[in-house]
């Protein structure tokens, strides 16, 4: 019997975006989720520029829900406490900046209400519009992608995408530990061991070079080493 999609949970984690966060909720309130009910959850993780307060502010509109962390913990730890509250069957992770664009929701969602896909990641590299920056931030994630998908037996162009978008039951008996970037390959790996049918659709994507307040570095590019393979094999 196929399963009935009801609701999609949009994840937002949200870090010093005071300059973005309340457009990026504007943009995803007015986006396209094809008849899906939007859920948005917003998790400031102890964010100092302002972007706690309007992350309460905004708390009081309908449909959105917030999740306060005590002290910095990381984009991961911020997806995990985002899930615990999640109650749609469809899960979309997006980051509060404005370098991926809500307009892509209905060629992420597509292939899972058609029932083709059970996960559905969102390529900065197979086309769409993107802006042309930073050469070696593009070369890591292309070598990290094709590690990734060496080991995990896939063939994804993009791992380290934000836009990942799975069925909620997916994630039913795995347990997520990155508090970090590490999100993303671990994601990876522990969906692909379990054989999940993954799809990869192009999107638009406005990136942001450090001067714009891009958080991911090189350390956080070794440390997604360490985490391709452990979560594909240790974990």
């Amino acid at each position: 019997m196929a399963e009935t999609f009801r609701r999609l949970s949009i994840l937002i984690p949200v870090y010093n975006e005071a300059r973005t966060v309340e457009e990026i909720v504007r943009r995803v309130q007015a986006a396209n989720t094809l008849g899906l009910e939007k859920e948005i959850i917003l998790v400031d993780d102890f964010s100092t520029d302002g972007s706690r307060e309007l992350v309460q502010r905004l708390g009081q509109q309908a449909g959105i829900k917030t999740v306060f962390h005590p002290h910095n913990r990381g984009k991961g730890a911020a997806i995990r406490s985002a899930l615990e509250v999640a109650t749609g069957e469809i899960c979309l992770i997006q980051d509060a900046d404005l370098e991926y664009d809500p307009a892509d929701y209905p060629k992420l969602l597509q292939p899972i209400l058609d029932g083709r896909a059970d996960v559905v990641y969102g390529s900065r590299f197979t086309g769409g519009t993107h802006r042309v920056l930073l050469f070696w931030h593009y070369a890591a994630n292309r070598f990290l992608t094709l590690l990734s998908n060496m080991l995990c037996n896939l063939n994804l162009t993009d791992m380290e995408t934000c836009y990942k978008v799975f069925r909620r039951a997916c994630l039913n008996g795995i347990t997520l530990k990155s508090d970090r970037f590490g999100i993303e390959p671990e994601l990876t790996a522990k969906l692909a061991r379990r054989r999940y049918r993954f799809y990869e659709t192009d999107i638009n994507y406005s990136g942001r070079d450090y001067s714009e307040g891009k958080k991911i570095t090189w350390k956080d590019g070794v440390a997604a080493l360490w985490f391709i393979v452990r979560y594909r094999f240790f974990d």
